[in-house]
């Protein structure tokens, strides 16, 4: 279990850092799932999460941009062990068959987990740039939900075939 964040005593400089890895692992994450879904010849949900690892790693970006702007030599406190699974899909999310219709189940499951978690994190925030700036990325959430749920409304009706009907059962030799 990651060691807990005092979310009370944060400075922006570590709740910029600790969005910026947020960013990351989400971008990996997606980048991990559109490689096993190419692998699985399912272009469909790895072209969308290839898309959403484009999006995390431009939001990333800015992050890196804004914090080199505003502390280019503050120490970095946050680390990568500090999170998981922030706004990144969880591991099993990922499977054989996906459509895209699921693969943006999964990635509105994730806007959604990540705006829950800025929100939660609000109550106990005291600074008020820290504040501004978990609001922000709470609000951004919404944005990104709202880019899911626009791109879902251009999908083709849901299949009513279950891709699992078809996947072999595994067998021992």
């Amino acid at each position: 279990m990651p060691p807990a964040i005092d979310f009370a005593a944060l400075s922006l400089v570590d709740a910029l850092d600790l969005a910026i890895l947020i960013e990351d692992e989400a971008r990996e994450r997606y980048e991990e799932f559109a490689d096993q879904m190419t692998q699985h010849h399912t272009p469909d949900a790895a072209r969308f999460f290839s898309d959403m690892a484009v999006n995390e790693a431009k939001h990333g970006s800015e992050l890196r941009e804004r914090r080199e702007r505003l502390f280019p030599t503050e120490p970095r406190r946050v680390t990568r062990e500090m999170l998981w699974d922030v706004e990144a899909p969880g591991f099993d999310e990922a499977r054989m068959f996906m459509s895209a219709h699921d693969a943006m189940d999964v990635a509105m499951a994730a806007e959604i987990k990540a705006h829950d978690y800025f929100a939660a994190a609000l109550v106990h925030v005291t600074d008020a740039d820290v504040k501004a700036l978990f609001t922000e990325l709470r609000d951004e959430e919404i944005e990104h939900q709202d880019m899911v749920r626009a791109a879902i409304e251009k999908l083709p009706p849901r299949s009513n075939v279950d891709p699992d009907d078809y996947a072999d059962p595994p067998v021992s030799h």
